[in-house]
């Protein structure tokens, strides 16, 4: 369904990241997207509304995330924004370095932008979103 625009505002809590995952993967399957790109945009999506949550917010119940979705026709548009102090993607550490390998955390980033066509950070003061773009029908929008 395009035009469709859905923008929640939510508690810090893992209950949270299931609904942002939800809604993500309803929008997901109603734009037609197969199984394993849906998977993908699900997956990246949740892991956006998970680092909101525990690393931006780092679990404060008195901050909330807000969580956007849309379908405009041409890409699946979806963005996820913290009330915490902020994030600079460059100074991430490489997962895939031989020294990170075997590390428990710090593959989210990469896994978003693994599955998503195109990823944003915009800083916000407080708070970080994330922007993440999948294209319909494999097109860049233009």
């Amino acid at each position: 369904m395009t035009g469709r625009r859905i923008t929640l505002t939510l508690a810090s809590s893992l209950a949270s990241v299931d609904r942002v995952e939800q809604t993500a993967e309803e929008m997901a399957q109603d734009a037609g997207l197969e199984e394993d790109a849906r998977f993908g945009v699900t997956m990246a999506v949740r892991e956006a509304a998970a680092n909101a949550v525990f690393h931006g917010n780092e679990g404060d119940a008195a901050r909330h995330i807000t969580a956007s979705f849309e379908n405009n026709g041409r890409s699946l548009i979806f963005s996820v924004a913290d009330q915490g102090k902020g994030l600079d993607p460059s100074t991430l550490p490489d997962p895939l370095a031989p020294e990170n390998l075997l590390q428990g955390s710090g593959r989210g980033i990469f896994l978003i932008r693994s599955f998503m066509d195109e990823v944003h950070f915009k800083a916000l003061h407080p708070g970080t979103e994330v922007t993440m773009i999948k294209h319909l029908n494999g097109a860049p929008t233009s």
